[in-house]
């Protein structure tokens, strides 16, 4: 697809035919929330969206499509992380804008946004029709905006338990880290554009089409979301000393990060000598012994906020959320 001469309609649209493809198990108040949405998109001028509702056996990309196919031009996505990867999948490839509206906790999309949990950000940013096109990548027939991972990082996430993190948010990821710190590494064979196999001893190896993790981290500082290319993180700690030193640095982000090595392809095939879990955006799909990622370029129209061409997508977040809560201020005095 051509991604220089394709402009999606909402760009100079300023009325766009909208749709909310919702996961109602992340909403706690369904009809307020959908009175605030609705408010808010009022306000601006939009027509009142079509919502969907999310399954347990469809997760949003069936519902996306119906969307698309109904002439929707902007689909809000409303869930964690499971239910915008469903969404990016179904709108990779087409010229309807995905809008994040994160519901779950540590919804990586939007942090790389700066969205955090914000509704009145999430929605002032598709509003104001700042538009950028995104790379994705894509394992098998799935699509990820943000990032591939294999070992240590999916076993975190599957050690982080629901309750957790409504609790207390992101950091109940370092809750689930700090159980798999002392397991061993896995042997990885690694394949970038068919070259000849890089041999590691590895906890994790994350394959990055953008470089921000929870809690604003971030891991890969020349990861662009728009540049052709997946970067691709190898993580070798061994010992409790090892990860401090990493975790050290990745905060203070000065220099390079010790033991982790960094790579770049288009497309990356990892193959552990045994099983190992996977996760896909933060999503977790079934373990296996081997992930193969490719970048597809330029396939994702997304309401970022603006400048929508600067190199951070976070740029801006926190003015838009103060923009947004007047936007949903005036909409409940309507």
């Amino acid at each position: 697809m051509d991604g220089e001469h394709k402009r999606p309609v909402t760009a100079s649209n300023p009325a766009p035919r909208s749709a909310v493809v919702v996961n109602p198990v992340k909403v706690t108040d369904l009809d307020q929330f959908r009175r605030t949405v609705d408010g808010a998109l009022d306000v601006a001028g939009w027509p009142a969206p079509t919502w969907y509702e999310t399954t347990v056996e469809d997760p949003g990309r069936g519902q996306t499509e119906q969307a698309v196919e109904a002439g929707a031009e902007v689909v809000f996505a409303c869930g964690g992380d499971g239910t915008v990867m469903a969404c990016v999948t179904a709108l990779a490839g087409t010229d309807v804008a995905l809008a994040v509206l994160p519901q779950g906790t540590g919804n990586l999309l939007a942090a790389n946004l700066g969205l955090s949990n914000d509704l009145a950000a999430g929605l002032e940013v598709a509003v104001e029709r700042g538009m950028r096109r995104l790379d994705v990548g894509v394992v098998g027939d799935q699509c990820f905006a943000v990032m591939a991972g294999m070992g240590f990082d999916a076993q975190m996430l599957d050690s982080t338990s629901e309750r957790t993190k409504k609790r207390i948010g992101w950091p109940a990821y370092v809750v689930g880290a700090a159980k798999h710190l002392r397991d061993r590494p896995m042997r990885v064979s690694i394949r970038i554009d068919g070259g000849p196999p890089l041999r590691r001893r590895a906890r994790s190896v994350l394959v990055a089409n953008v470089g921000r993790l929870q809690g604003g981290v971030r891991l890969l500082t020349d990861a662009e979301p728009d540049d052709g290319w997946l970067d691709v993180a190898v993580l070798t700690p061994r010992t409790l000393r090892h990860w401090l030193a990493m975790g050290w640095a990745l905060v203070r982000r000065r220099g390079s990060v010790p033991r982790m090595e960094v790579l770049r392809g288009r497309r990356v095939q990892v193959t552990s000598n045994r099983a190992q879990p996977r996760q896909l955006d933060g999503d977790l799909i079934d373990p296996g012994r081997s992930l193969t990622a490719e970048i597809r370029p330029e396939s994702l129209w997304l309401c970022v906020p603006r400048p929508a061409r600067h190199p951070d997508l976070s740029v801006d977040a926190d003015a838009a959320a103060e923009r947004g809560e007047r936007l949903v201020e005036e909409a409940r005095h309507e």
